[in-house]
């Protein structure tokens, strides 16, 4: 069992920069794919990022070049850094673990053994 909790969003104007941290209990993450998927207000779920246990990663079209997710095994912590933020990235994001496939689809649709609960990114224009 992997016990998954977010932090670090909160509410930052457009264009500004917020680090998000999910932190693992329960195992070692190290031999797991991991993600961020979002939820804002009227969307529906989006598969944001995924790290292979390689240290490969893939990345959501909207967020390319603006969000970077790392993991540092030893902390056994996820990480997803976000900058130049825009009114569109509102959203609640979440972690997990374990992504069949590791595909962004599969994280937006559920198919992942472990999740958080959450952290509320709000951004103002």
């Amino acid at each position: 069992q992997v016990h998954l909790v977010e932090s670090g969003g909160g509410s930052v104007q457009a264009g500004g920069s917020l680090r998000l941290s999910c932190v693992a209990s329960g195992r070692s993450i190290e031999t797991y794919n991991m993600g961020w998927y979002r939820k804002g207000p009227g969307q529906e779920r989006e598969g944001v990022a995924v790290i292979d246990s390689d240290g490969t990663t893939v990345y959501a079209d909207s967020v390319q070049g603006r969000f970077t997710i790392s993991r540092d095994n030893a902390k056994n912590t996820l990480y997803l850094q976000m900058n130049e933020l825009q009114f569109a990235d509102t959203a609640k994001y979440t972690c997990a673990a374990d992504i069949a496939y590791g595909k962004l689809e599969d994280l937006a649709g559920g198919y992942y053994t472990w999740s958080g609960q959450g952290t509320q990114v709000t951004v103002s224009s």
